[in-house]
């Protein structure tokens, strides 16, 4: 068969790992970090303040609680790096006064939360410090694993109840689907769709067996293939709703481009029989 498609009642989704853009005001490493005047825009002047990461790099720095934060001038121009605003003014946490071209300044930090903070020789030039407690990282990644893994168990144990398989076959000028169920006595509805409009539907099915057979009256190609949903009700007896288990949603779907089927074969092989049975009689050679 040239589709044949195995699908469960859930898909087993991938939880994205949040791909962090690595930009100046990102830093792996907490207990330490350094903080320059941003020179490419041109920190001495106003041309920094439209700029994505402001006039420092980082903007926005974080630091944890105890670790060491290093002011660098590494401008040609004389600048400070104190906590504050040039709105409110220093707010006292930190203060370098002066910093000439060349020399640095460090702070250790000792108080959690964010800090705000300018140069007082160009007021328009700011940042930001976030302190954080020591590992609080490594903590909330902890927690976020602990929670994947809790609800992939959950959803997993769920999915295990009921798995279809899909096959497919050309008969005559149709499609025929061939459901392959792991449950007894699975309710289910059928979908077939080609080209966007519904081919099949059949609601309320019942399968007693393992497998189950639904003739589709289109033929899917490459370039048109037809495309099958089969969604659980639950697995029970038919009637009998209230007392139904196993999951219910969507548990499969495929798309089905059935190559030249086995009774088309047959059909094909008749009349080549027959071509061949009435020149034997009329003495003529056919071309094929």
């Amino acid at each position: 068969m040239k589709t044949k498609a195995i699908s469960s009642f859930f898909v087993l989704f991938a939880i994205a790992a949040g791909m962090v853009a690595m930009t100046p005001a990102a830093f792996a490493d907490h207990a330490e970090v350094t903080v320059v005047p941003d020179l490419g825009s041109g920190s001495s002047t106003d041309d920094c303040v439209d700029v994505e990461y402001g006039c420092f790099i980082p903007g926005t720095a974080t630091v944890d609680l105890g670790g060491k934060v290093i002011f660098s001038n590494t401008d040609s121009a004389a600048h400070t790096f104190s906590a504050g605003s040039a709105a409110d003014g220093p707010t006292g946490e930190f203060d370098t006064s002066m910093v000439m071209a060349g020399n640095s300044y460090e702070w250790t930090a000792d108080v959690v939360g964010e800090i705000p903070y300018f140069c007082m020789v160009h007021p328009w030039m700011d940042g930001v410090i976030i302190v954080q407690e020591a590992g609080a990282d490594e903590a909330m990644e902890e927690v976020h694993d602990e929670a994947h893994d809790e609800e992939a168990e959950e959803v997993h144990d769920e999915a295990e109840g009921l798995v279809v398989t899909i096959a497919d076959s050309q008969v005559l000028d149709g499609t025929q689907v061939e459901l392959t169920f792991s449950e007894l006595h699975v309710n289910y509805d059928i979908t077939a769709t080609q080209g966007g409009e519904i081919v099949l539907q059949e609601t309320g099915q019942h399968s007693m067996e393992l497998t189950a057979t639904h003739q589709i009256d289109a033929v899917g190609s490459d370039e048109n293939p037809i495309d099958v949903e089969i969604v659980s009700l639950g697995i029970g007896a038919p009637g009998a709703e209230a007392d139904w288990t196993g999951p219910t949603g969507t548990v499969a779907t495929s798309q089905v481009v059935p190559e030249f089927g086995t009774i088309a074969m047959m059909i094909l092989a008749v009349a080549i029989i027959s071509v061949v049975a009435v020149t034997a009689k009329s003495r003529v050679v056919p071309r094929f």
